[in-house]
């Protein structure tokens, strides 16, 4: 276990993944030039339970993600970075804030890839590309139906479970999950039922 420095969010973030803040309050600005004094430069990434994200005082899930600082730029009083989505960790206990989140961690062990699992990989690629066509008929949507994935296995599947147009809820049940065929699995399963709440139609399969 580590000591880690924690940014609660409004929004999940997963392996692999983008994440771009703007940094302004000043709790976080202290954490980040903490987290920037140290190479590789990272903090941690928990979704909000309940609360906002300004202010503190907000409730947290307990799975989270690493977020890798690639990238600084300031504008005036707030800060701009660009992360990349790391490693899964789990909050064993919130430490007294410094004026920032703080927590002990675990990390959680990355998923394993078996060829075996390509006919539901490919289930899930369609799956969830359908959904973002059709969901951008009702509202505009962050990733596009033809979305590039990445070619190394492990990261296009967190890749898919981080554009799948589901809540972050669900969201949270697929960062949680524990093989990569459990993830796919739900990644199906979740998109056809957000997808099913839009008045689409989907095959009993």
């Amino acid at each position: 276990m580590t000591s880690l420095p924690m940014f609660p969010l409004g929004s999940v973030l997963f392996p692999y993944m983008p994440l771009q803040l703007r940094v302004f309050e000043e709790r976080y600005l202290v954490m980040l030039s903490r987290v920037l004094q140290s190479e590789p430069a990272e903090f941690g990434v928990v979704l909000i339970e309940r609360g906002q994200e300004v202010g503190g005082g907000e409730h947290r899930f307990r799975y989270g993600t690493v977020a890798r600082i690639t990238q600084v730029g300031a504008d005036g009083s707030v800060v701009a970075l660009l992360a990349q989505g790391d490693r899964r960790v789990e909050v064993v206990e919130w430490l007294t804030e410094d004026p920032h989140p703080l927590a002990e961690v675990r990390e959680v062990a990355d998923l394993e890839w078996d060829d075996s699992l390509l006919p539901l990989r490919t289930e899930a690629e369609q799956t969830v590309r359908r959904a973002l066509a059709r969901a951008s008929e009702f509202v505009d949507q962050q990733w596009a139906a033809d979305v590039e994935l990445s070619h190394d296995p492990v990261a296009a599947i967190w890749q898919l479970a981080a554009i799948a147009p589901v809540g972050a809820l669900d969201q949270i049940t697929l960062l949680q999950s524990s093989t990569a065929e459990a993830l796919l699995t739900a990644v199906i399963d979740l998109t056809v039922l957000a997808s099913a709440s839009l008045g689409d139609e989907w095959p009993g399969e």
